[in-house]
């Protein structure tokens, strides 16, 4: 790890001011970034502190659900509005790392959490990622955990979060604050980049800005959903393949469908055409798999990763037959 200056800031202005100039970075749970910079993958020379900022709030009310940037992922999954109201933010999120890091990582660093491709990670090996223009051994190389989706030729690096999946497919959006005070707001399916051919550029935040907020909608699907996770070992583990599914029923019709999959794309993956596929069809078997066939439309496995295809269809088939029961 290499030397760096800390900076605690008393206020938003201050803090992202600091973080805009070269060599800024923001910390808050660092569940992510210590890592990183520990294994030199990470080098700013600035680390701006924001946990005293007052972005911790959860709020849900029937304007919906707003997390704070700054609330803790353990705090989130434990409430009791989001267990009623949106569980398949709570199922996410308890699939999420470990209790101890949960008890750390906020809910704006999740979002920024960089991908575990080993290639990334382990600065013996080039990677576009990395170092632009290096190459990405992992597109010919070890690539059972990577994307099959959204991929391209400098980079088929998979998102790792497991929350921004659930987040994606209730249409959440994200409250960014900039220099000058600046404010906007960003679709979270907006937010993450894919790579293309600039796979380093991971996300569309500007030097400096700040995630203050998540703002999740109210809907009847988001009441009827669940969040899951097919991986190699029972906790602690990335997903091979995870899908978030959303509901409103009619009977045994679906009125609405909310998805988005995870471990298959180089983003968090909404899946708008299976979506339409299923609204006003019957609840069936049948009418699972003919719409999750849709779901692997523009796949691009790379080899070891070509199980995913099957197995993405699979799982969504099972996250649907468990919403509809």
């Amino acid at each position: 790890m290499q030397s760096f200056g800390y900076l605690d800031p008393a206020d938003a202005d201050a803090a992202i001011a600091a973080a805009a100039a070269p060599g800024g970075k923001f910390i808050a749970g660092g569940t992510d970034l210590m890592q990183l910079m520990k294994d030199d993958v990470e080098a700013p020379t600035r680390i701006v502190d924001v946990e005293k900022l007052p972005y911790g709030a959860i709020e849900a009310n029937g304007s919906g659900l707003r997390l704070g940037a700054l609330a803790r992922m353990s705090d989130v999954a434990a409430h009791p509005a989001v267990q009623r109201d949106y569980p398949v933010i709570a199922q996410a999120l308890l699939a999420s790392a470990s209790p101890q890091l949960r008890n750390m990582a906020t809910m704006g660093g999740n979002m920024l959490q960089r991908t575990r491709c080993h290639y990334f990670r382990d600065t013996g090996f080039p990677c576009n990622k990395r170092n632009p223009g290096s190459g990405c051994p992992a597109i010919h190389g070890e690539n059972r955990l990577l994307a099959i989706l959204g991929g391209s030729e400098h980079c088929i690096a998979t998102h790792p979060s497991d929350l921004a999946v659930a987040l994606v497919a209730l249409d959440t959006s994200v409250e960014l604050q900039g220099v000058g005070g600046a404010r906007r707001t960003v679709a979270l399916g907006d937010f993450h980049r894919l790579p293309g051919d600039t796979p380093q550029i991971e996300t569309v935040l500007q030097p400096g800005e700040l995630i203050t907020a998540l703002v999740v909608p109210p809907s009847a699907a988001a009441r009827r959903s669940a969040y899951l996770k097919v991986r190699d070992r029972a906790s602690f583990e990335f997903a091979l393949v995870s899908a978030a599914v959303a509901l409103e029923m009619q009977g045994n019709t679906i009125a609405d469908a909310r998805i988005a999959m995870g471990g298959v794309g180089t983003k968090p993956w909404r899946l708008p055409a299976v979506e339409a596929a299923l609204r006003g069809q019957a609840a069936t078997p049948e009418n699972f798999t003919a719409a999750a066939g849709l779901a692997v439309e523009g796949a691009m496995p790379a080899g070891k990763n070509d199980f995913k295809v099957k197995l993405m269809q699979r799982t969504l088939v099972r996250a649907l037959s468990t919403v509809a029961a």
